[in-house]
């Protein structure tokens, strides 16, 4: 697990003793900032950040000059060695994340999902990019093409944040996250719509043909994808390759289905669509499943149990939208008298 850097600037000349207990930072240093102020410098693992800005939050917020800064350790002379993993008898609400599980603090996850999340030029011309390069790869069947647009990602960040919003009980970052969420989608189908209009499309081409039917393994890629998005994010990896997997779930059936619906292949375009939803669908699912079984909650007990109402009704809410659309799928086999595979 990766080390961190937690400054802090304290209204208290002395440093409290349960501060660091249980803890096993690298090191750590406690300096006068001026009269009435300490500057407490720590290093540790990444997994015990939260337990610290916990409890330093618990016992100094709202007072004036407090300020906490957590950052990255990338290197350091002497080089310094990972501490061992606390004692078995700390509780493992007091070190951050469940015991067993190494991850990333709240505040930390907080920023890497929400921190850039908004419908900002950047967000939409990286939609328009993404969707006009998966565009060419359906059409020309070229695989390659398709990972490139994928690489991108743009639709990743903001079913993340719905995700965490949903875990945490934040009901802004929810609508953020769901209006960011909206805008790409509708952008990336306007543009595929009009590509489908202006040129050629065979509905018979296999990768077309494979977004506009729904079997089981896809389920299990777009499950696959929420959690491994969610575990990405928590252990604080790059969401990179990460993305990859999740726009394979998004992307491609959203383009798909505007490319069949301007080019008037009616029929097809409403199973690419069904398929795009069923993949947000699961992606949000187990996206909200993993955090929680992370351990990512609230730190107040009253805002966790918010937030494990929040997380109840979302993960209800998926499963009802996912079992509704399982439902028009079978319809949809019965009339056809197809099974995809």
């Amino acid at each position: 697990m990766a080390l961190r850097l937690v400054l802090a600037v304290l209204p208290d000349e002395r440093l409290p003793e349960s501060l660091l207990e249980g803890l096993e930072p690298s090191r750590s240093l406690a300096l006068s900032a001026g009269p009435g102020r300490l500057r407490l410098e720590v290093v540790l693992p990444a997994g015990q950040v939260e337990a610290l800005t916990d409890r330093l939050t618990a016992r100094f917020a709202g007072s004036e000059g407090f300020q906490v800064a957590v950052l990255p350790v990338e290197a350091a002379i002497p080089p310094l060695e990972e501490p061992p993993p606390p004692p078995a008898e700390v509780a493992p609400e007091e070190t951050g994340a469940p015991s067993g599980q190494a991850r990333i603090s709240r505040e930390e996850l907080y920023e890497d999902v929400a921190g850039e999340l908004g419908v900002r030029p950047a967000y939409l011309a990286a939609v328009a990019l993404s969707a006009l390069v998966a565009a060419v790869g359906l059409l020309r069947g070229d695989v390659a093409v398709l990972v490139g647009a994928m690489v991108i990602a743009p639709l990743l960040r903001p079913n993340v944040a719905l995700a965490l919003a949903s875990a945490l009980g934040d009901l802004d970052l929810g609508l953020r996250a769901l209006r960011v969420g909206v805008v790409g989608a509708a952008v990336a189908l306007a543009l595929s719509l009009v590509a489908g209009a202006v040129l050629p499309v065979d509905p018979a081409s296999p990768q077309l043909a494979a977004r506009a039917a729904l079997g089981p393994g896809d389920l299990v890629l777009a499950l696959a994808a929420g959690a491994a998005g969610a575990l990405a994010f928590t252990s604080g990896l790059p969401s990179a390759l990460i993305g990859v997997m999740v726009a394979v779930a998004l992307l491609p059936p959203l383009v798909a289905a505007g490319l069949l619906l301007g080019s008037g292949h009616l029929a097809e375009a409403g199973r690419a669509l069904v398929l795009a939803l069923t993949n947000v669908s699961c992606l949000n699912l187990a996206g909200v499943a993993t955090f929680r079984l992370r351990g990512i909650r609230p730190r107040t007990w009253w805002e966790g149990e918010r937030a494990r109402r929040a997380a109840r009704r979302a993960l209800l809410f998926w499963a009802a939208a996912l079992a509704a659309l399982a439902v028009a799928v079978v319809l949809s086999w019965r009339s056809t008298g197809t099974l995809p595979l």
